[in-house]
């Protein structure tokens, strides 16, 4: 593999801070598979997420959260598209997704935390990530709005189903999903959230620079018990990243069990190798030899930044 910048995907190859370059990325995939299939609407959607995350979109101001900003979101797409692909590449006898199933799975990965995104009318909230413990529910309400703007009305109801599979909010056996074929779309989209951020090359340094602030302001550091007492869950950034392989423990249970070890389909897209799978490794070894040190300055690697100063 090529030298990876700290701005590129798992195979070195695109500009994940770039919606244009991974809009193309995704069209190829989705042509290849379906070569008389129409790009429009995906790239409209993509078109609107640019605007959203910039503060162009009607209604919101830009994105202020510098963990689920545009990078992550795009990373998310991109791996998104590839586990379609690697499942529609090796499926035998069973159902297709076909081009109208993978643009629903696409279109909701790119808004898929746009519940951090904060309206204009919003004079309570001073950043998105005080929504952290809604934000799904909050992109699931504008899935339901946004998907028959784009003529995919018909799509709407599943797609507000679909974004909980990336979120906590409702256990995932408990997601009600219309059909078999959504439930393993679902289960790729949650897939496809974990194991592309666990997979940035610069994930553990956005932990404790960028998620640990979010966890702050959406009162997640903390922790009351049944017995009301006040427990810190993460006492800086630095513990966080400590505490890293602790939470990988967790998420692959989930990937595993709750979402049907979905992600094994980028193995079939890269053409045998799990590229997602080797670079999360690599950060938790790297977190693990950190925790047994108890030194997280070695942590030098400087994260894109992707936020647009609000004029």
């Amino acid at each position: 593999m090529d030298y990876r910048g700290n701005d590129y995907d798992v195979s070195a190859q695109f500009n994940t801070t770039d919606p244009q370059v991974v809009n193309d990325e995704v069209d190829r995939i989705y042509l290849e598979l379906y070569p008389a299939a129409p790009t429009k609407l995906l790239d409209h959607a993509f078109r609107d997420l640019t605007r959203l995350y910039r503060g162009e979109y009607p209604g919101y101001h830009p994105c202020d959260t510098a963990y689920h900003d545009v990078q992550h979101v795009l990373d998310v797409t991109l791996a998104m598209a590839r586990l379609i692909d690697g499942y529609e590449r090796s499926r035998i006898g069973t159902q297709p997704f076909g081009d109208s199933l993978f643009r629903l799975g696409v279109i909701t990965a790119l808004f898929h935390d746009m519940g951090y995104v904060r309206e204009l009318t919003d004079n309570e909230h001073k950043n998105g990530a005080e929504y952290t413990r809604t934000h799904v529910s909050r992109g699931s309400i504008f899935l339901k709005d946004y998907l028959p703007k784009i003529g995919m009305a018909e799509m709407a109801d599943i797609a507000a189903e679909l974004i909980h599979f990336t979120g906590y909010e409702i256990p995932v056996a408990k997601i009600k999903v219309s059909a078999p074929i959504h439930r393993l779309l679902g289960s790729m989209l949650g897939s496809a959230d974990i194991i592309a951020q666990m997979a940035d090359r610069c994930y553990l340094e956005k932990c404790r620079d960028r998620l640990y602030p979010e966890f702050v302001a959406g009162g997640l550091t903390t922790q009351r018990t049944p017995e009301g007492v006040e427990r810190v869950v993460f006492a800086s950034g630095e513990d966080l990243v400590i505490k890293t392989p602790l939470f990988f423990e967790g998420a692959s249970k989930r990937l595993n069990l709750d979402l049907g070890g979905c992600y094994s389909y980028a193995q079939q897209h890269f053409g045998g190798q799990n590229l997602y799978l080797e670079e999360v490794n690599k950060n938790i070894q790297f977190a693990q030899e950190i925790s047994k040190v108890n030194d997280p300055s070695t942590l030098k690697r400087i994260p894109p930044e992707t936020l647009t100063q609000e004029s």
